[in-house]
């Protein structure tokens, strides 16, 4: 949850006007530390399914694609769309529409909340 808020205050930096970002810079950052906290989670639940221990590099997303696929197919959808809206549209592409944006940081919040631990 701590890249979730560190992403939104990159986002409040942009500044939104009507339906864009102001600022790519801060998308682009705020869009790649969502998605870090996503991997993060998920290096998380499937450590917890004993499917995998977190190695010295980073996965890439056909390895979480094929594992979750196995675990949860509702799951590896949303996790596909906010690669989809997270990584490439706001990380790699800097899209500043807020309506893709907010789109990416919902689902990813719905994977982190699926994932975390109920309190």
């Amino acid at each position: 949850m701590r890249y979730m808020t560190n992403a939104k205050e990159q986002l409040k930096k942009a500044k939104k006007k009507d339906n864009l970002y102001n600022d790519k810079k801060y998308v682009r950052a705020a869009c790649g530390i969502a998605y870090s906290g996503v991997l993060i989670a998920l290096d998380a639940y499937i450590q917890l399914k004993g499917i995998f221990t977190r190695q010295k590099e980073r996965q890439d997303i056909e390895f979480y694609q094929r594992t979750i696929s196995k675990i949860d197919k509702k799951l590896l959808s949303i996790i596909n769309v906010a690669y989809d809206t997270l990584h490439k549209a706001g990380y790699y592409d800097g899209n500043q529409d807020s309506r893709v944006i907010s789109a990416g940081f919902e689902h990813a919040y719905t994977i982190i909340n699926k994932i975390k631990p109920s309190t």
